[in-house]
């Protein structure tokens, strides 16, 4: 997988291959980051990226110049990769949109600062534009590193384990169900019985409704999205049922 960050700060955001599970695809060489800072291809002798908005207004907005001709740079070496500007403007990430990066092999991210890019070359120059939450942050390198990290855990050996990815919130639309480890009590909890019996079937069971039901408490918008069949709606109608005897999770 190939990522190419055009950004100001490339020390930032080359952090995120410094460790953890990006660090390790890395070294694996499962992936390839490269930066690119629009600095380098300023025409003045000062690097000028930023100027004053039209229309006056708070803040200073990147210039198309030094931009674009960074994209086209990229672009030689990743002719592939789609153009992705990171802005609050943007469509929410989903899990599908980053799964479907693994499938294509590379990306190209577009961080903004200030006040964020001149309009004409998003028109010109960006395939699409991506938001990672309604909140604003000081600039695109934050959302790149987190779009790298998920994007990374969805490469085939990123993870420890094949299905750990798999099991993840949003994977299939849901929730994650809760999950527990040793000790088996902790100052008075404890972990639920039939995680301990070692049934796998109602194991597998308990965690499908327990998905279910976590999406119905916090994220009910996503029920919304996927047709459940009939098992899956019975398993979820039990663990409504339940909620609304006592109140809690069952």
């Amino acid at each position: 997988m190939r990522f190419d960050v055009i950004t100001l700060f490339p020390e930032l955001v080359e952090q995120v291959i410094s460790c953890g599970v990006v660090g390790r695809a890395a070294d694996q060489d499962l992936l390839q980051l490269n930066c690119w800072n629009p600095r380098q291809y300023t025409l003045d002798r000062h690097r000028t990226v930023d100027d004053r908005p039209y229309g006056g207004g708070p803040g200073m907005l990147m210039k198309v110049q030094p931009l674009q001709d960074a994209i086209r740079a990229v672009r030689q070496q990743n002719k592939q990769g789609r153009l992705i500007y990171l802005s609050p403007q943007g469509i929410p990430v989903k899990q599908a949109m980053l799964a479907r990066q693994v499938d294509e092999g590379s990306i190209i991210f577009l961080c903004g600062r200030y006040e964020g890019v001149d309009e004409r070359l998003i028109r010109q120059e960006v395939d699409e534009e991506w938001s990672i939450g309604d909140y604003v942050i000081s600039g695109g390198e934050l959302a790149a590193m987190v779009c790298i990290d998920a994007i990374t855990r969805l490469i085939p050996g990123a993870l420890g384990h094949d299905q750990s990815a798999q099991q993840d919130s949003f994977s299939e639309g849901l929730l994650d169900c809760p999950h527990y480890t040793r000790p088996e009590e902790f100052q008075g909890c404890k972990v639920p019985e039939l995680l301990v019996k070692g049934n796998h079937q109602q194991i597998e069971d308990w965690r499908e409704q327990q998905a279910l039901g976590r999406t119905w408490q916090r994220r009910p918008d996503l029920l919304e999205h996927i047709v459940l069949d009939d098992r899956r709606q019975a398993l979820l109608d039990e663990y409504i049922d339940e909620f609304k005897k006592t109140g809690q999770k069952t």
